[in-house]
């Protein structure tokens, strides 16, 4: 948890200047990982939604959570559990921001939002992958 705590105060900053999807999307990533993905259910999703990026135009074209591509993950890997754990953990991370306003606000939008959340996870893979190459 200290950690997480860490990782909040170093993307405070950047989190006031990022735009909301954005913003949705780095905290997402911080969840990430206590969301149980099947790593090989995972990869097919993956690659499912890159044909979707690659119909959609220029590849390195910022996404958003309305993105046919983020839309297609998200529904691939959608999952009660899997959205209760990423539920779990977000506030989980919003129980250590509260001196932290551009973290604390994205977090309550977050877990107002469960479908958003989702998208913001589906993204946060989603840009991982587009960005492992460079």
């Amino acid at each position: 948890m200290e950690a997480d705590r860490q990782i909040l105060e170093h993307l405070e900053p950047y989190l006031r200047e990022t735009a909301p999807d954005g913003t949705a999307a780095m905290l997402a990533l911080v969840a990430r990982d206590r969301v149980p993905l099947d790593a090989d259910e995972l990869s097919a999703a993956i690659r499912r939604a890159l044909l979707v990026v690659a119909a959609g135009g220029d590849v390195r074209r910022d996404l958003a959570l309305d993105d046919a591509a983020v839309a297609r993950l998200a529904e691939d890997v959608d999952d009660p559990g899997r959205r209760g754990a990423l539920v779990a953990a977000l506030g989980d991370l919003r129980a250590q921001a509260d001196d932290l306003p551009a973290a604390a606000g994205a977090l309550d939008g977050l877990l107002a939002d469960e479908d958003r959340a989702w998208r913001a996870l589906a993204a946060a893979i989603l840009a991982d992958e587009l960005t492992d190459d460079e």
